[in-house]
């Protein structure tokens, strides 16, 4: 039986998360993933810009930590990078908090 990493993890982007940076942000999420952590927050508050590429780590990020039992939320997103979550709907797919103080209290 796999055990759960009861820790939450803060994973820090910054940048643009674009298809030139997408398989190194994805090397970022493989050890939480593989160590099977509880809870990883995004920290989104100095990324500049995500594409769908972006979009689709994220995505696939989502959904291997839920087939775990985890969950995976995201905060401190600036107006232009929530408004392509908003636009690709993706807002009413993930957990989004305004800051980190309130994505800790939602566990």
């Amino acid at each position: 039986m796999a055990e759960t990493n009861p820790t939450t993890d803060i994973l820090a982007l910054d940048g643009e998360i674009d298809l030139h940076r997408s398989a190194e942000i994805k090397q970022t999420f493989s050890p939480l993933i593989e160590q099977k952590t509880a809870r990883i927050l995004l920290d989104l508050s100095r990324v500049s810009y995500i594409d769908s590429s972006g979009l689709a780590i994220f995505i696939e990020a989502l959904q291997r930590v839920m087939a775990y039992g985890g969950t995976l939320a995201i905060f401190g997103l600036g107006a232009s990078v929530r408004s392509i979550f908003e636009i690709a709907r993706l807002d009413q797919v993930f957990q989004i908090f305004p800051d980190e103080a309130s994505a800790r209290a939602s566990a």
